[in-house]
């Protein structure tokens, strides 16, 4: 599957109605964005049950504002819309493969189970 890009648009929607999708925010003239490109592309080629979508941060300024990202390439992985993977840099083809995979093996329900009692503790 072919990256897609995201925008302010449709960037909830892609990531509401999609079980795993990776972003990655990235410039044109970003050098290291550059040369994560390919290494980005090639793991869409060999996820096809995976959402591979980027974010021009120049023409997304407000949708990188909202995520607070301070520096490029950033990669940002969701899974059933909570942010497991978040991260500055360009990852090797090893480095991004390994956080599919980690990825996929979570149990969903004890994230959102932790998720829920750290949110809890944060309002006593």
């Amino acid at each position: 599957m072919a990256t897609i890009e995201l925008t302010r648009e449709n960037f909830e929607d892609v990531i509401t109605k999609n079980g795993m999708v990776i972003v990655d925010f990235w410039a044109s003239w970003c050098g290291p964005c550059k040369s994560f490109a390919p290494v980005f592309e090639a793991a869409s080629e060999n996820h096809k049950d995976v959402v591979f979508g980027k974010v021009n941060a120049d023409d997304a300024q407000e949708l990188a504002a909202g995520f607070n990202i301070r520096s490029i390439p950033f990669v940002m992985l969701f899974r059933e819309k909570v942010i497991l993977y978040a991260q500055a840099g360009a990852l090797p083809q090893e480095g991004l493969e390994s956080v599919i995979r980690q990825a996929r093996a979570l149990d969903m329900a004890q994230v959102r189970k932790e998720i829920a009692e750290q949110q809890a503790q944060q309002q006593q």
